[in-house]
């Protein structure tokens, strides 16, 4: 075992010492030498999550030349990610194919691919453990080169969605102990002004989801005006009331008249409180011992509106096992106004967070015919509530 782990760790030590744009090749010629692999790829999610992205040595270069692109749904890679465990596939003739999730705190960035010769237990345990190390190779590397961004887009991306791209978190899903969450972003045609956001401290989780106004680079920089001031403002320690009002005020300062719907939560990670503003956004849908409501809380007036009511901070009730879920008005609206979002967590309330806010943007997609009038956005929150630490061995919500 430990020569097993002077293997690893001479793995990662030459994917440092390669450029950032060749530290996958260094880990696919690692485990074509060790295990006598036929065949290694890694395959990345793509941006919208519906196909993967064949990452390798002939399509790593943007000269007119595009990666393989594989249809999720339904497929080995899609049961690799979404149970996150080692598949092992039917011998096709190139050896027994093995596929291992490559993923980092929840977040599920791809797949592993080796087709071997012959498989052990043993050999199955050293490529979860390659799996599990490639993942930190990517969200180390990642930071360095543009190379994985490309390859994730399987459509252009138009500079509103370029800009609404970079204000999103680096990473759409999060594990700790106390909670599961995972959020999606779907663009509308005419990009729209949606976004969300998320971070951890020592003792309290952040939540927002926003959507400003309009359409195009008016939202984009709208969207820009908003999670700027509200991360300003959390950065600075300010209290949820002033982050709230330091949003309101950047609209009203240079918002161009225009205003933006969205909910700002703060959720203390011993369980004590959970609080949230609600500025002029849908309300929150609730999974609790197998019922789904909508919780009709206070709401106050968008951020841009001037108003002399400062922003109301209201107590959420939340227990663990309760799943929660935010979303933008885009997933009700047009095409997608016929779905049934209650119905549709209630159907989905032993999947992942990953799972759900997938299910539920590929239903608005699909309304839509593939064509959305408005951003559709979703925020996927499972609370497990204070326990030991280390994290969450995730197991369903509201069953």
């Amino acid at each position: 075992m430990a020569r097993d782990r002077m293997w690893l760790a001479d793995v990662l030590g030459a994917a440092e010492n390669a450029a950032p744009v060749e530290s996958l090749d260094v880990v696919a010629r690692s485990l074509r030498d060790r295990f006598g692999a036929r065949y290694a790829s890694f395959l990345f999610v793509d941006i919208a999550g519906r196909k993967m992205i064949r990452f390798s040595k002939d399509t790593d270069s943007q000269r007119g030349r595009r990666a393989d692109q594989v249809p999720l749904a339904g497929s080995v890679y899609d049961e690799a990610l979404r149970t996150q465990k080692l598949v092992q596939a039917h011998d096709d003739g190139r050896g027994h194919r093995v596929l291992a999730p490559v993923t980092n705190r929840g977040d599920a960035i791809g797949v592993l691919e080796l087709f071997l010769p012959q498989i052990t237990q043993e050999v199955l345990d050293q490529i979860g453990e390659a799996a599990h190390a490639l993942a930190y190779i990517l969200v180390t590397d990642r930071r360095f080169t543009d190379l994985y961004h490309w390859g994730q887009r399987t459509s252009p991306v138009t500079l509103a969605g370029e800009i609404q791209r970079q204000l999103l978190p680096a990473a759409p899903s999060c594990e700790a102990s106390e909670f599961a969450l995972a959020a999606t972003l779907v663009p509308a045609d005419n990009c729209a002004g949606d976004t969300y956001d998320y971070t951890l401290d020592h003792d309290t989780l952040h939540l927002s989801i926003t959507d400003a106004m309009g359409h195009d680079i008016e939202a984009a920089l709208m969207a820009t005006l908003l999670i700027s001031a509200s991360r300003g403002a959390r950065r600075a320690g300010a209290d949820l009331a002033e982050q709230a009002r330091r949003t309101h005020q950047a609209l009203l300062d240079h918002g161009r008249s225009t205003f933006a719907t969205g909910q700002l939560l703060r959720i203390a990670l011993d369980g004590t409180s959970a609080q949230l503003v609600n500025a002029g956004h849908p309300w929150p849908l609730r999974l609790r011992d197998g019922r789904v409501d909508e919780l009709h809380i206070a709401v106050s007036l968008p951020f841009g509106i001037a108003s002399a009511a400062p922003y109301r901070v209201q107590e959420l009730d939340l227990q663990p096992g309760d799943r929660l879920v935010l979303y933008t008005d885009g997933m009700q609206e047009r095409g997608a106004e016929s779905l049934n979002l209650p119905e549709l967590i209630h159907d989905t309330a032993t999947d992942h967070p990953r799972e759900v806010v997938r299910t539920l943007t590929s239903a608005v997609t699909d309304a839509s015919d593939g064509h959305l009038a408005d951003d559709a956005t979703v925020l996927c929150l499972d609370w497990h509530g204070p326990q030991a630490k280390g994290r969450h061995a995730w197991a369903g919500a509201g069953i």
